[in-house]
This record gives structure tokens, sequence and C-alpha cells, in this order.
């Protein structure tokens, strides 16, 4: 990336490889040795409030989009250090350590040396300084960028982000309650039936036998079923957690500034 790019770089919206936005563009700095952006820091959060760098090394560039090789938790997660216009060698190594490339140069033995943010041509700016501290630009109330003839108005408007956070638990816990049933079971059992038969000649020879007038009994035993009941543990069904997202909307209130200009002169048409 050159400085051929700074133009496309300057309020550009990032986003990550998956293609989520992570932010905008807050401020570029480039590379003191060679004037090239080597870092980015992108504003996130749910305002814009806070500013994360990200190194610009194998970003890519379209029109006013720029595409880094990072997710968007690793840019949120990044060390936090406050872009003040100057980036230590301290902190540039830190930042490279975090994202896993290697820096652009070797220490000059000073951790107060600095790596520029710049817009312009390389080498016309002091080592450490903004762009706008460099070439002695400060935005401050009551000056304004532009010709003599014309002034720019600004307004801020809300961006809105979101944020993941624990909403609630959900477990599955099982256990063992006991609970009356009833089956029917068909059972069965023996009762005595007196049987009459009159003697004829298949039975004549066994009424005959024995004495004519004695005294006897005769028994049989009867039988009869009973239920009886056990249990068995069979599988009946499976059960488990399953997660869904529901799209909603909510609506933000936040407060933004706008500029107002007011005409101040001898009568004249006002446009």
């Amino acid at each position: 990336m050159t400085q051929n790019d700074l133009a496309r770089l300057n309020d550009a919206v990032v986003y990550d490889n998956d293609g989520d936005k992570i932010g905008s563009v807050g401020q570029v700095y480039l590379d003191t040795d060679t004037g090239a952006p080597e870092w980015v820091a992108v504003r996130t959060g749910l305002f814009g409030t806070k500013e994360t760098f990200v190194p610009l090394q194998r970003a890519s560039v379209s029109e006013d989009r720029i595409t880094v090789p990072y997710d968007k938790a690793t840019v949120k997660d990044a060390p936090r250090i406050d872009p003040d216009g100057e980036l230590s060698y301290t902190e540039e190594n830190e930042l490279y350590s975090y994202y896993g490339v290697q820096s652009g140069g070797a220490e000059s033995g000073s951790s107060t040396q600095r790596t520029g943010t710049v817009t312009g041509e390389a080498g016309g700016y002091e080592r450490g300084r903004s762009y706008e501290q460099s070439a002695g630009y400060e935005r401050t109330a009551g000056h304004d960028r532009g010709d003599d003839n014309a002034m720019t108005r600004s307004e801020e408007r809300l961006v809105a982000d979101t944020r993941t956070e624990q909403a609630g638990r959900a477990r599955l816990r099982k256990h063992v309650v006991t609970e009356k049933e009833q089956v029917t079971v068909p059972v069965a059992h023996e009762e005595v039936r007196l049987e009459r038969e009159p003697i004829t000649e298949a039975n004549r020879g066994d009424a005959y036998a024995g004495a004519d007038i004695t005294e006897a009994e005769h028994e049989v035993t009867l039988r009869a079923e009973r239920p009886v009941v056990d249990t068995e543990a069979v599988p009946v069904e499976r059960v488990r957690l399953g997660k869904e997202t529901v799209r909603d909307e909510e609506t933000v209130t936040g407060e933004v500034r706008k500029e107002r200009i007011d005409f101040d002169g001898p009568d004249a048409t006002r446009r």
C-alpha cells in the first residue's frame, strides 16, 4: 500500500475477512522511512467512541472500503493504545506481536522515536506527529477548513452497532418420578363342577366295584392364576438443547451535535 492510496483511506470503512463491518477510519499512520500507510485507527463501539489500531499489511483497498485479514473480534480485542497522533516503537511492537505480523523496521534505540501520521508527501513532516500537528493545522473552535468565501457545515450522525452479551442460561436436568399405572392382565382359575352321569354299559363295571353301602370321600385340587407386576427400563426418546437466532429490532437514542451557520451582515438576499 502506497501514498497513492491515502485519499481512499481517509474516512473509509473497515471490514474484516468475513465481510463484517468493523468501523470507520479515524487516523492513518505512515511509515516514516517509506511514507507508506502502515496503520489505521478504526473507530469502533456503539457510537464510534473507541479507536483500535489495525495494521495495513496484507489489507486491500477498493474505493472507500478497506478489508483487513482479521476477524472483527480480533480487532476489537487489540491492545488499547491512545490514538494521540504518536505511536512509539514500544506500542508498535506490542501491536505487531498481537497481530502476529513482522515489524517494518528496526528500533533506533530510543522508545521516543515515533511513526508519524501524514496524508501528504512523505518527508515533509516531523517524525512522531500526526499530519495535522506536523502541517500546523489544529481543529479548534472558530477555524474551518475551506477557502475564504465558504465554510463547511458538519453534523454528527448516530452509528449503531451491536455487542453480544450473556442473556441467560438453559440446561437439561434428568430426575426420576414415580407414577402409578394400571394394566389389565388375563387370569384363569379352576372351579368345582358337580357332574352326574347315569349307569350305562360303559361305566357299569366301575359302578358295581366295591362294597354296596359304604362311606367315602373324593378330593380335587383347584388352581388359580394370580397377576404379578415387574418393571423393565426401555428408551423412549432423545432430548437435547438447541439454539436459534431470532432477529428483532430495537430503537436506541443518542445525542448528536450539528453545526448551524448563521448569516450576519447588511441587508441582502439570504440563501
